[in-house]
């Protein structure tokens, strides 16, 4: 049995746009940073940052560049992609992408209150978060050479 899946969440390191390909298809990509914290030997706290292209298409393509922007918190749940190509110079290339079938969005900004805050003591100061959609994508119609990067 094989498995090619991938879970992340982070934040947006750049803006996403959306862009249209010939076959009027949707289309969106932009990177997620993760961090990841651990305690070497010498009991010193370290702390990593990676990052990750992802690819979106259809609606949620749409909502993800509609809702999010640079530094956004975000969920990605996808599959593994690489790609080959030749560039201008002519050197071939290779990248690694995140191809996006499920995305949740993270919290607004302006949503977070107080955890000292109780609905039963001022109900106009709590403000309820916002139910974020939860965007699935039908894989059919998607190919590797509708890309248009």
């Amino acid at each position: 049995m094989n498995l090619n899946k991938v879970f992340l969440i982070g934040r947006l390191t750049i803006d996403p746009e959306i862009r249209t390909i010939p076959s009027g298809d949707k289309v969106t990509s932009f990177g997620v940073a993760t961090n990841r914290t651990w305690t070497d030997k010498s009991g010193n706290r370290k702390e990593a940052t990676e990052f990750h292209n992802v690819v979106l298409w259809g609606r949620q393509a749409e909502i993800v560049s509609q809702f999010l922007k640079k530094g956004s918190v975000i969920f990605v749940e996808g599959r593994l992609q690489t790609r080959s190509w030749q560039g201008k110079d002519g050197v071939s290339r290779r990248t690694t992408e995140i191809i996006g079938e499920r995305v949740q969005l993270g919290p607004r900004a302006g949503n977070q209150g107080s955890s000292e805050e109780t609905p039963e003591a001022a109900p106009e100061a709590v403000e309820k978060p916002e139910e974020m959609p939860v965007i699935d994508l039908d894989e059919e119609g998607i190919k590797p050479e509708d890309l248009p990067f």
